[in-house]
């Protein structure tokens, strides 16, 4: 598909609040990729692709729907998800190392 301005605006307005997953210090780069595929007995079907690279982990999402808006919110969604998961699991993480330091200096004493 050809990149008009109007599809680069939508873009940006569907997944820059994805930005709150990101941290200054973190590399990441995020792939879309956007196309229509050949004719079918149900009408036009387009396909989203999203690689999301973020300090060396990738995640990916695809959708392939009858309107290019769909298949874009879509991958937006599954990738929120998948971010808000990772997310989750960092923060159980940190809460349980903070929960064992705490019980060693409580017995250490």
């Amino acid at each position: 598909m050809t990149a008009t301005p109007e599809l680069l605006a939508l873009l940006d307005q569907k997944f820059l609040p994805l930005g709150k997953f990101i941290h200054e210090r973190d590399d990441a780069k995020c792939d879309i990729e956007l196309e229509r595929t050949p004719e079918h007995h149900s009408g036009k079907i387009y396909r989203a692709e999203v690689n999301f690279f973020n300090n060396g982990k990738l995640y990916r999402a695809e959708s392939t729907r009858e309107q290019i808006e769909q298949a874009i919110d879509d991958v937006r969604d599954e990738l929120r998800r998948e971010l808000q998961r990772v997310r989750g699991k960092q923060h159980s993480l940190m809460q349980r190392g903070r929960r064992a330091i705490k019980e060693m200096l409580r017995f250490g004493k």
